[in-house]
Formats: structure tokens, sequence, C-alpha cells
């Protein structure tokens, strides 16, 4: 493993934190209370070729390899303070895009994934289900087959974008006996008919990133638009998230660098019993932690994404990164609200949104829970 960066991706992540700092930035703590999405931040992003970074250049993408995406993404992160943006552009990537990318038919990768990569279109991953979270497979929506396609009936709930998405990418049971052998994706537009988006579901973190639930009754999707064979569906689900939790936490990388140049800036700045309040021991330690957080995570992080670039499976390494990168974003929050007292936790210093916004990296792409599992069966347990 060599993780020295060549000089030309060290220009790309310098050109999308300036991109970043120039275009990203508006009013982010009111957007934050009145949950807004701007479709026109999205839009930026695709024009500068984020949403196309690992996709083909015959779909729109910018082919660029998986290390240097997330670099790329380190970088967006590190000058991009709208966490709800990162998240909900990479949840399209990775758990719609690549999907579409790795088992769609060329005619749904014209459609959906040339229109993704550049902007044109939002498409949302739906998968939970009220009754069936972590326990992913134990689906009730279904799909029976008629003439020429499907009828879809069920609900899912926790769709990321899917108040602003096109489309969505909907998994359901086309012959329960078969438990999660039976399950298949479909690609529905959102003007289907028997398909209603519920209302926007007010929640904790990631506000700039609304979801919703999605509603089926009698929901006709033609042939066409299934995803892969049927019974396919878990095959699908369990490769995006494989690609979800090594690469959805990317710029998770960046917002801690700046998060900590921020608390040494403050630290040295911040004055008490006349000195700077960073040559006091139990801050300059809480520092220090956020330090060793932010490098443990990165190189975790790049292992991870260096196993999937050669080939390697990296079911446990993927978990490992997500478990670790995530807990580790909402220790530093915790530390950089302490270390700015009564301020770190006021909203006009924008640490308690980050705090907010790093809690929901611990329980979406599956629980913290979720991953100790996975490890433990990958070490025979």
């Amino acid at each position: 493993m060599n993780f020295s960066w060549s000089d030309d991706q060290i220009e790309l992540k310098n050109a999308a934190i300036n991109f970043a700092r120039n275009e990203l930035q508006d009013d982010i703590i009111s957007r934050d209370k009145t949950e807004a999405f701007s479709r026109q931040l999205w839009n930026k992003c695709a024009k500068f070729g984020i949403q196309g970074l690992s996709f083909p250049k015959k779909y729109g993408g910018q082919a660029t390899d998986p290390l240097t995406t997330i670099l790329i993404m380190e970088g967006l992160g590190e000058a991009c303070k709208d966490n709800g943006l990162l998240f909900g552009i990479n949840a399209q990537m990775w758990s719609v895009q690549m999907p579409i990318l790795n088992f769609g038919s060329e005619m749904q990768k014209g459609k959906y994934l040339t229109a993704m990569c550049l902007g044109d279109l939002i498409g949302a991953h739906g998968m939970s289900e009220p009754g069936a979270g972590s326990d992913a497979f134990s689906l009730r929506t279904t799909a029976q087959k008629v003439e020429n396609g499907y009828v879809i009936n069920g609900s899912k709930t926790f769709v990321s974008n899917a108040p602003h998405a096109d489309f969505f990418l909907v998994f359901a049971n086309t012959n329960p006996k078969f438990g999660f052998m039976g399950i298949t994706g479909f690609l529905v537009d959102k003007n289907s008919r028997g398909l209603s988006i519920g209302k926007t579901i007010d929640k904790m973190g990631l506000r700039t990133a609304p979801m919703a639930e999605l509603f089926f009754e009698d929901c006709y999707v033609p042939a066409e638009n299934r995803l892969g064979s049927e019974g396919n569906g878990a095959a699908i689900f369990t490769d995006s998230m494989e690609w979800e939790r090594s690469c959805i936490l990317a710029y998770y990388i960046g917002s801690m660098e700046r998060q900590l140049k921020e608390c040494i800036n403050y630290a040295n700045t911040r004055r008490q019993f006349n000195n700077p309040i960073g040559k006091y021991q139990s801050v300059a330690n809480k520092i220090v932690e956020m330090k060793i957080r932010l490098e443990t995570a990165r190189l975790m992080l790049y292992k991870t994404i260096w196993d999937r670039q050669s080939k390697n499976d990296s079911h446990i390494e993927s978990a490992i990164t997500k478990v670790y990168l995530s807990e580790s974003w909402v220790k530093s929050c915790l530390d950089a609200i302490q270390i700015h007292g009564g301020y770190g936790y006021m909203t006009e210093y924008e640490i308690e949104r980050d705090l907010r916004d790093a809690i929901s990296g611990t329980l979406y792409s599956g629980t913290s829970e979720i991953q100790r599992n996975i490890i433990a069966k990958g070490l025979g347990l």
C-alpha cells in the first residue's frame, strides 16, 4: 500500500476545497432550522463533477478511481459545513448510482445514471420499512408480477432525499416464501400511479437532507424498470451497502480536520486565568485526542478503499471503518464543545450542529451494533 498522493490528486483535492469555499457557502444555520434542501447547491456540485466522480465518462461521470474520489470528498468536508448536502449526495452515489452501474441495463444507465451524474435527476433509496430496519431483509412490501410489469404494495421509511427525488430504487418481495432470495429491486418514477410520498420527517440532524416515507398502493412498474433479475435484490443491496459503508463517511475526515483547526485556533486565542486555554492540559489533551482519532480514522478509510480498489474482500474492513469513523466524529464533536465551553453549545458557533449531524453516522448504512455483528461474524464468532 502506498498512500502518497500524486500532484494531480492533491490538485483535485485543493480544487474541491476551493470550490466548496467559493460556491457552497450560504446561511446554513437558517436552512438547518427550516430543514431547507438546496437544489442550487446540489446542481453546483453536479456541475463541478461530484456526483459523477467514480462513474464512467460514457454516463456523464469523471471516471476517478475510488481513492481519488474519497480524497476529493475529504476536501469537500473540510470546506463545506452543509453536512446534509454532502450526506445526500453520497447517499445517492453509493446506494442508487452504484447499483444501477453494477446491475442496471443499458437503458437504465442511459436514462437514470447519466442524469444523476449531471444533476438532472435525484435518486433515492428505499429499503427500510416501519417493521424492518436493521433486519433489512424482513420486507413486507411485495411486488406481484402482472402482464408487462409488476404491482407494488407496501411502504418504506427513512428515505433520504425522498421529498425532492425524481425516482426511487425500491426493494420488494416478489416471492415471499423464498425469504431474502425473493427480494427484487425496482426503479420507480415519482409520478407513478399508486406511489405517494409522505410529509417530511422532522429529525435531529442532517436537516438539510430531508427524508420521508413512501407508500405504494397497487403501484404499477413496467418490467423494464426491474433492476437486475428477480430474486437478486439481496445481492444488489449488499453490494451497495459495501460501497456505502466504505465511502459515505469520507467527508467526515475533512470535517474532523476543519474542526481540529478551529479548536486549535480557539485554544490559542481564548484566554482564561491570564493564559491561552490551550496551555492547560485538560484542554490540550482533548485536542490531542481529536488529532489521534483523525489520523487513525483517515488511515482506516484509505486502507478500506484500497482494498475495494484492489478487489480484495473488504466487508470486515468496511464495517470496522464505519464504526470507528462514525464514533470518532461524535467523540470529537463532544470534545470540541467542551473546548469552546458555553460558546460550543450556542448555535452561532455551529459545533452543536456538527454533533447533531455526526450522531446519524452511527445509525445509517447499518447501526454501529450491526457493524459489530458483521465484524464478529467475520471473525467466526
